[in-house]
C-alpha cells in the first residue's frame, strides 16, 4: 500500500497540472512515479529536468537503461525494476541483456566495465577506489562518460530511494526482485 498519493492528473491544479500534462504528451501516459512526484511539483520538475537533461548526454539509451537496471537491482527497487525492464525493451535490450545488467554483467566487456563501476558506486556508496575508476577509463571511458555514470546512478538512487518511502505502486509490467 503506498505512503504517498499518487496526484490523479485530471485532478491536479497549477505546476503540477502543467508538468504531468507534459509527461503525459511526451510518452502518452503518466507512471505513477511522477503522479506520487507531484505531490511536490519541485521534486517532479527536478526529476524530470535530471532525466531529460541526462538523457541528452554521452551515454547511449541502451547504457542508460543499463546501469538504471544495475542501480534498481543493487538498491532492491521494484518500481524501478519493472519501469526500466520496460523501457530497457523499447530502447533494444533482449531478456539475455536485461538480466545480465540487473547483476552489472555484460557480454561486451566495455558496457561491463560501465555496470560493475556503477555497482561499486552504489554499493560504496561513492567510495571507490583509485583502481575502479581506472578499470572503467581502461575500458574506453572518457572523464565525461565517467561523470555521466557517476549522474545516472545518482538520478537512480534518487528514483529508489522515493519509491522505498513511497511505497509506489508499479504500474509497469511488474518484474520481481527475486527474478534474474
Amino acid at each position: 500500500m503506498p505512503r504517498l498519493n499518487a496526484i490523479d492528473p485530471k485532478e491536479a491544479t497549477g505546476k503540477a497540472k502543467e508538468l504531468l500534462d507534459s509527461v503525459k504528451a511526451k510518452i502518452g501516459k503518466v507512471p505513477n512515479l511522477m503522479r506520487t512526484f507531484a505531490n511536490s511539483p519541485t521534486a517532479l520538475e527536478a526529476y524530470l529536468n535530471f532525466s531529460g537533461t541526462l538523457g541528452g548526454g554521452v551515454l547511449n539509451a541502451m547504457l542508460r537503461e543499463q546501469i538504471a537496471l544495475t542501480v534498481a537491482d543493487a538498491n532492491a527497487c521494484e518500481y524501478c525494476l519493472s519501469a526500466h525492464t520496460a523501457i530497457g525493451k523499447m530502447v533494444g535490450l533482449d531478456e539475455d541483456e536485461l538480466a545480465a545488467s540487473r547483476r552489472a554483467a555484460s557480454a561486451d566487456a566495455k558496457t561491463e566495465a560501465a555496470l560493475k563501476f556503477a555497482h561499486q558506486i552504489v554499493v560504496k556508496r561513492g567510495e571507490v577506489l583509485d583502481s575502479e575508476v581506472q578499470a572503467v577509463r581502461a575500458a574506453g571511458y572518457s572523464d565525461a562518460e565517467i561523470t555521466e555514470i557517476v549522474a545516472h546512478v545518482a538520478l537512480n538512487i534518487f528514483t529508489n530511494y522515493f519509491n522505498h518511502v513511497a511505497q509506489t505502486v508499479v504500474d509497469f509490467p511488474k518484474v520481481n526482485l527475486a527474478t534474474a
